[in-house]
């Protein structure tokens, strides 16, 4: 098997199968999920558009050679242009139900965060890649800090903090798999305490404070701010072993549960899908996730291999993230799941991802691992 996963690797413009297959069988899931089969408005024939357009991008991706993006000049652009983007929208755009989020354009929205991501990924897939050897002395932890704190201060005063978490648990997981020391992983804990102390007295917004107020006691404002949490945990709960059938939940197409499109589709999925649906996602999230590692197992350089980790971590941060919320785990802070959530920006940027995976890949393995470094050192 790991024979015929190299030959196909190595044929021009083929697709990692592997890959490809779980996260297109996602998306269909969610479009069964968002779809109201009739009744009312639903948002999946437009999804069905976007996950078109996110297998196209996944295909001429794959299919071009991406080394260069190994190259320093090219990272460090991509990384200062999604610090451009995130600023502009402070200045050039309005507030869209209390957050700075999106620039639009007629009908189509982009979310420069999406982009902001795969750049910080990639970043810091360079610094560590380059450094991962002395990884253990503070000061690379410091400087990979302040790559991944600038583009997470600029999505906290859009304000999003649930990208901002996301964000933050990308830049942890990379540090982690890096070989961090256990000394410098506790002064890491302690700044985020302390940076979280701040964050509550003097950063975060009235309503933002109210939700993990309800998070920790959700009966204390039901009807308030613990009204979505308390919805979302009614529908998995409803779902049981089997679910209602699909279309047939109550809470989600009644809407009862607000955004069960975006922000709390995996609560909708568990109410018409149940206990067993639930555990068919999870094996397809980790059959994309077990993917991803030996993939970076087998990298060609350090760079693709800190890249493909990343890129499983950012899902990995994204399901657990959006499912702990969903289950009354974490406060609602309005997050995505990859490639079943509406709306086409993330979609396009996850398809991205894989691609790039993918050529780094089918490219990387033709070269020998200390060579590829000193082609693209620079």
């Amino acid at each position: 098997m790991t024979e015929f996963l190299t030959k196909a690797e190595r044929l021009p413009g083929s697709f990692d199968w592997y890959l490809l297959l779980p996260a297109v069988t996602l998306a269909l899931l969610g479009l069964l999920t968002m779809n109201t089969f009739g009744v009312g408005s639903s948002l999946a024939p437009r999804q069905m558009e976007w996950v078109g357009v996110g297998l196209v991008v996944y295909t001429l991706l794959a299919s071009a050679d991406l080394r260069f993006l190994r190259r320093s000049q090219v990272v460090t652009a991509g990384y200062l242009l999604a610090l451009a983007l995130l600023a502009l929208l402070l200045i050039a755009t309005h507030a869209v139900m209390g957050a700075r989020s999106w620039f639009t354009f007629g009908p189509v929205s982009f979310e420069p965060a999406d982009f902001a991501k795969l750049a910080l990924i990639a970043m810091l897939a360079k610094y560590l890649s380059r450094r991962h050897v002395d990884i253990a002395r503070l000061r690379h932890v410091v400087v990979s800090a302040f790559y991944a704190g600038a583009i997470i201060l600029l999505v906290l005063v859009q304000p999003d903090l649930g990208t901002a978490a996301i964000l933050g648990t990308v830049w942890l997981g990379m540090m982690l798999v890096s070989g961090i020391s256990k000394k410098h992983l506790a002064i890491v804990g302690l700044i985020a305490v302390l940076a979280a102390t701040a964050l509550w007295f003097g950063g975060l917004h009235d309503y933002q404070r109210a939700r993990i107020a309800a998070f920790i006691n959700p009966a204390s404002d039901i009807r308030g701010a613990g009204y979505n949490a308390y919805q979302a945990t009614i529908a998995v709960g409803s779902g049981q072993w089997l679910g209602k059938g699909i279309g047939y939940g109550t809470q989600s197409k009644l809407k009862f549960l607000p955004e069960y499109q975006t922000d709390f589709i995996f609560a909708a999925f568990a109410e018409e899908w149940g206990f067993v649906g639930v555990a068919l996602l999870l094996i397809l999230y980790g059959l994309l996730v077990a993917r991803l590692i030996d993939i970076a197992k087998r990298a060609g350089t350090n760079f693709d291999a800190f890249f493909t980790l990343g890129v499983a971590i950012l899902f990995m941060a994204h399901l657990f993230i959006h499912a702990g919320i969903s289950l009354g785990l974490l406060p609602v802070t309005g997050t995505t799941i990859p490639f079943m959530s509406s709306g086409g920006s993330h979609l396009v940027a996850e398809f991205a991802a894989l691609g790039i995976v993918s050529s780094l890949a089918r490219h990387g393995r033709s070269v020998a691992r200390d060579a590829a470094q000193r082609e693209f050192v620079g």
